[in-house]
């Protein structure tokens, strides 16, 4: 039980490797890929408020996946990300929307609302 507790605080040990493995991934970007992929991270991590670690680590390997090809083809970052990078961010972000902690309170809401409605048993 314990040990289940802690794994969930802190992230499995698997994660902590993907985990790992995207950050050396990112650093073999050049440098201007490298600085924007760190700028999304960041926002990402604090915007996106991403409970469920391997929810977390997939989104952020596809969003390495994302620079890496446009790397290597030469993909400039503007047209990866538009004019807007917030706009970027957040419509990227919805595609891993099950992972956000705000999506386990929507449930419960809903969840909790219909059961005192008599909705659900």
């Amino acid at each position: 039980m314990v040990a289940g507790w802690i794994e969930q605080v802190t992230g499995s040990l698997e994660q902590k490797k993907r985990y790992r493995e995207y950050k050396a991934r990112t650093k073999q970007l050049p440098t201007d890929y490298r600085i924007a992929i760190e700028a999304l991270d960041r926002y990402l991590m604090y915007f996106g408020s991403i409970s469920k670690g391997d929810v977390l680590v997939s989104m952020l390997n596809d969003l390495a996946d994302l620079f890496e090809q446009s790397a290597a083809d030469g993909t400039p970052i503007r047209e990866i990300v538009g004019t807007d990078p917030v706009e970027f961010a957040e419509t990227f972000l919805q595609n891993y929307a099950e992972g956000q902690w705000i999506s386990r309170e929507r449930e419960r809401l809903t969840t909790t609302i219909d059961r005192v409605a008599g909705d659900r048993p």
